[in-house]
């Protein structure tokens, strides 16, 4: 049974959106791979951006000096 695990920050991503995360990330794995869509499982998260870093800083850090 394929696993992915796909972490976005916390921003508003639609529920449309997340729907074609789901379904992309599930066709992908049939089309490379071969795997059964049925069992492959697929899981959004969405992460604050305070507690994701890049480079030794927070995002909300980052996306703040570049505004």
């Amino acid at each position: 049974m394929p696993y992915v695990n796909i972490k976005i920050t916390k921003e508003g991503a639609t529920a449309k959106q997340k729907a074609r995360l789901i379904q992309g990330a599930t066709q992908l794995l049939v089309d490379v791979l071969g795997k059964n869509p049925a069992t492959t499982l697929v899981v959004i998260d969405e992460v604050e951006t305070d507690n994701w870093g890049v480079g030794g800083e927070t995002i909300t850090v980052r996306r703040q000096q570049n505004r």
